[in-house]
């Protein structure tokens, strides 16, 4: 995946194209910006320039080389066959290789980093060129992990190049912030997402609610996750409307139990809720301002959410103050 082939990001790969062509690449970045528009692939293509076989400060994506860079394994961990592309994400590898049974269910451990960063970062590139981490939802570092990674990511061995990506940027420690070098990824137009869509056999017409991400374009556009939205702005709907408490409670009760899931349906409530109100305020009748505060509560509530409040009490919590209103 070569520069060339990275859509609705032309700032951010510029600027690695510059400091590529000019020699003055940054020995550590952090790609900033919502999920689904790009980080990733930009990433691997800032990788394949740094081992490709060609004479080039750009990759050429078709020597060994870079087709190994951006191939991932078959088999567990699905890594990319080139030796000095290494990744690093929560949950990625199995016990066997961080030689220990410490879950990551949490965030990316202190065992990773020193297995599988640490322990590498210290030799040369097995192919001589370069050697390239790549930390997948670096916002999940353990605060030991994090301060494990702060002095191999300030100084480096030579020709090693780090890469974090992140959607939550704030959640990173102020020591990882001052040692990295910020890219700043924005939301897709809606023509790219649409015409996204519309490669994939999608429907085109669901770009505008997808917020600039692609990814978030595929899960609107599956019909079992449709289906599942539509149920759970359903229930939140009857649970409003019912005469007392009792749905609303069962609610609660029955949501996902993985938080990121809930985060998704509760953006799906919101903006249910704002083209209810935008409908509302179009029609000039008195039911806009409800409509206005259900969606501040429920922002609120995803916030909450985010701040890791337990998703029970903040589902329930939002139910009640939206009933209020």
């Amino acid at each position: 995946m070569s520069f060339e082939h990275i859509l609705g990001q032309q700032p951010a790969v510029e600027t690695l194209s510059r400091a590529l062509q000019n020699g003055k690449l940054h020995h550590a970045y952090r790609f900033e910006g919502p999920d689904g528009v790009g980080k990733e692939m930009v990433a691997f293509a800032l990788a394949q320039a740094l081992v490709c076989e060609a004479p080039t400060p750009l990759a050429c994506g078709k020597c060994n080389a870079c087709t190994r860079a951006t191939t991932i394994s078959e088999d567990e961990p699905h890594v990319p066959r080139h030796p000095d592309v290494v990744l690093v994400e929560r949950g990625l590898y199995p016990a066997s290789v961080l030689g220990s049974s410490v879950s990551e269910a949490t965030g990316i451990s202190v065992e990773q980093i020193r297995r599988v960063v640490l322990s590498r970062a210290g030799y040369a590139p097995h192919e001589g060129r370069a050697l390239v981490f790549i930390v997948r939802g670096a916002h999940e570092l353990t605060i030991q992990a994090a301060n494990s990674l702060l002095k191999t990511l300030e100084e480096p061995g030579d020709r090693t190049t780090f890469i974090l990506l992140t959607s939550r940027p704030n959640r990173l420690l102020d020591t990882i912030l001052s040692r990295t070098l910020a890219v700043r990824f924005g939301p897709l137009p809606d023509a790219v997402i649409a015409g996204l869509l519309e490669k994939w056999g999608m429907d085109p017409k669901l770009a505008p609610l997808a917020n600039g991400s692609a990814s978030e374009a595929q899960k609107l556009a599956d019909p079992e996750a449709q289906q599942q939205r539509a149920d759970f702005s359903e229930a939140v709907t009857r649970a409003l409307e019912a005469p007392d408490a009792t749905a609303l409670l069962d609610l609660a009760k029955s949501r996902p139990e993985d938080r990121h899931a809930l985060r998704e349906l509760l953006g799906h409530v919101a903006q249910d809720i704002a083209a209810r109100g935008k409908a509302s305020a179009i029609a000039d009748d008195d039911q806009a301002f409800m409509w206005a505060s259900r969606y501040a509560i429920v922002l609120a509530s995803l916030r909450e959410v985010e701040r890791n409040v337990q998703p029970a009490l903040a589902l329930e919590a939002m139910l009640l103050r939206m009933r209020a209103v």
